[in-house]
């Protein structure tokens, strides 16, 4: 359809981020779809949207929408402090490296959340920095239950200890201003030009329904 309005168009069907990826035109093993899963995921995704844009508000800095990644099936929003970052040594399978480099051109704190996989077999929030700053893997976050996970770079907070919570948003908006925090301290962002002053006064009223 897109040859046909006359640009050239070469698609690359192998699903990104996963190490056993299959073309979709050769795959016939993922064939399934349970609904009421479906469902389930769609819903933790839409609450944790909710959450996340109340948190992204409270930086005015460059910051992404949030938004959703295909590869790795993970909803995240990253915030930027404005400066270069080191070049990404790449290395994500069947994604070419300068789509990798690019997207990590400058400093960056991202969090999300993600349904789980070989590496951690639960969803789970998660939150790390490019360059991760020193110290940042030994920093305490709020709340208990946020662990560092070494093979992945990054702390991750289980998301039945999120949906358990007596106030899920409050426990989820902790997880996410303490891990911005601590790598925003230890990077040496200009903290004062990024964020946005007394967020609580303007965003009290922001959050109605709870993690479902």
């Amino acid at each position: 359809m897109l040859a046909g309005f006359g640009p050239g168009v070469n698609t690359h069907t192998t699903p990104n981020e996963l190490t056993d990826g299959i073309p979709f035109q050769k795959d016939m093993t993922h064939a399934s779809y349970d609904a009421p899963y479906v469902n389930r995921f769609w819903r933790a995704l839409a609450q944790a949207d909710r959450v996340f844009k109340v948190f992204r508000s409270r930086f005015i800095g460059k910051c992404s929408p949030v938004h959703f990644f295909w590869g790795s099936f993970d909803l995240a929003v990253t915030r930027f402090s404005g400066r270069r970052a080191p070049e990404h040594p790449g290395g994500v399978p069947h994604c070419p490296d300068w789509v990798t480099r690019e997207a990590y051109s400058h400093e960056v704190i991202s969090c999300g959340f993600w349904p789980g996989g070989t590496a951690v077999p639960y969803p789970v929030f998660y939150a790390y920095a490019y360059p991760e700053p020193a110290g940042f893997s030994a920093a305490a976050l709020c709340p208990e239950g946020a662990l560092y996970k070494n093979t992945l770079h990054e702390f991750i907070l289980p998301y039945d200890t999120v949906r358990l919570a007596a106030s899920p948003d409050d426990m989820l908006l902790e997880f996410l201003q303490s891990s911005y925090e601590a790598a925003a301290r230890l990077g040496d962002w200009d903290r004062a030009a990024l964020e946005r002053q007394e967020p609580e006064a303007l965003l009290g009223a922001s959050l109605r329904r709870p993690l479902g």
